[in-house]
């Protein structure tokens, strides 16, 4: 299949390097399916709606965050810290005490992924409802 010139690298005056550096989330090996994975996985949602309303402690989170075990608040929040949406913050005492906050980054990634959260509440009874029919025609 012959691609559209709009579709070629280099089309529209963008180059292959600016191509590569914003991302082509359709295309398998672009690292930005790994971003999405981290920032739209149930518990990656939920840690940025959570630090949306400020920081926290790790057992703050935890708490706030029903349902998530430790193992899988760290990771998350390691995966978030790595693509410079959350920042973590160690204080040298006795017990440790570690903070962890959005950055600018984290706050627009917080955002947008609480628009999508909002609507999923909004709109939970036409979805249960969709689910229902959809499981009475079976």
């Amino acid at each position: 299949m012959e691609k559209e010139p709009s579709e070629l690298p280099g089309a529209q005056g963008v180059t292959i390097s600016e191509q590569l550096q914003r991302g082509d989330l359709m295309s398998a090996g672009c690292p930005s399916r790994e971003v999405l994975r981290h920032v739209t996985s149930q518990w990656g949602v939920l840690v940025l709606i959570v630090l949306e309303g400020g920081t926290h402690r790790f057992s703050q989170l935890r708490r706030a965050i029903g349902g998530v075990s430790e193992r899988m608040l760290a990771q998350t929040l390691q995966w978030l810290e790595a693509d410079g949406l959350v920042s973590r913050t160690a204080y040298k005492v006795v017990p440790p005490h570690v903070e962890y906050t959005l950055t600018p980054l984290g706050c627009e990634a917080a955002e947008k992924v609480r628009v999508l959260a909002d609507w999923i509440q909004t709109s939970l009874p036409m979805i249960v409802q969709a689910r229902d029919k959809a499981r009475a025609a079976v």
